[in-house]
């Protein structure tokens, strides 16, 4: 958990104030996923994960303008994109602890793992692959909202998110049943279209 804001809490400090804004989307991400998901997962609790999550992306946003990063262009797009993607990490690291409850934490680290190497190689991923990435939605969520042209633009990712959020909750209230992991693959998969598709 605590490398989920040291690591992006470093990436801030070491980028160029003139360039921060644009790359504050998988810096973003990054804090907000390695914090959410693995509080939640830790602590057995979704809205730790949720409060964390978001302390940490505002603690991050407040960090880089200290730094220079220009003042947000849609201050409530931003608050948007960081809630519906708080809500949607920390409600993964719920259900790793809810199917495993011992383990539920080592999946989360793994999971995080995982995502945020693919935001550091994004540039060379296949656009395919990165439509299937929750932690890229939240990353282009946020990226729209701080510098591009807000909400609506980054609608598609937003709906994506939020999709993903329900399901993965609705899926760790019906545990230990095992028929709802495939409306949670189904419901990825077609979000994963829809995002690809706008």
């Amino acid at each position: 958990m605590l490398a989920g804001v040291l690591a992006p809490t470093l990436a801030v400090l070491r980028v160029d104030a003139v360039t921060l804004a644009a790359q504050s989307g998988p810096i973003l991400a990054a804090g907000l996923m390695g914090t959410g998901m693995i509080a939640a997962a830790v602590a057995a609790r979704f809205w730790v994960g949720v409060a964390l999550a978001l302390t940490t992306g505002v603690g991050l946003i407040a960090l880089a303008q200290r730094l220079g990063m220009a003042p947000l262009a849609h201050p409530l797009s931003t608050t948007l994109a960081l809630l519906v993607a708080s809500i949607s990490f920390a409600a993964r690291g719920t259900l790793f602890t809810r199917a495993h409850p011992r383990h539920g934490w080592i999946i989360a680290v793994l999971v995080v793992c995982g995502e945020a190497a693919t935001l550091l190689t994004a540039a060379w991923l296949p656009d395919w692959l990165l439509v299937l990435l929750p932690a890229q939605w939240a990353s282009a969520a946020i990226a729209t909202a701080i510098v591009g042209s807000g909400t609506r633009a980054a609608m598609a990712v937003l709906v994506a998110l939020a999709g993903t959020a329900v399901t993965t909750l609705l899926v760790a209230r019906l545990l230990p049943r095992k028929w709802p992991y495939a409306l949670m693959f189904t419901a990825w998969l077609a979000l994963s279209a829809y995002v690809a598709r706008s």
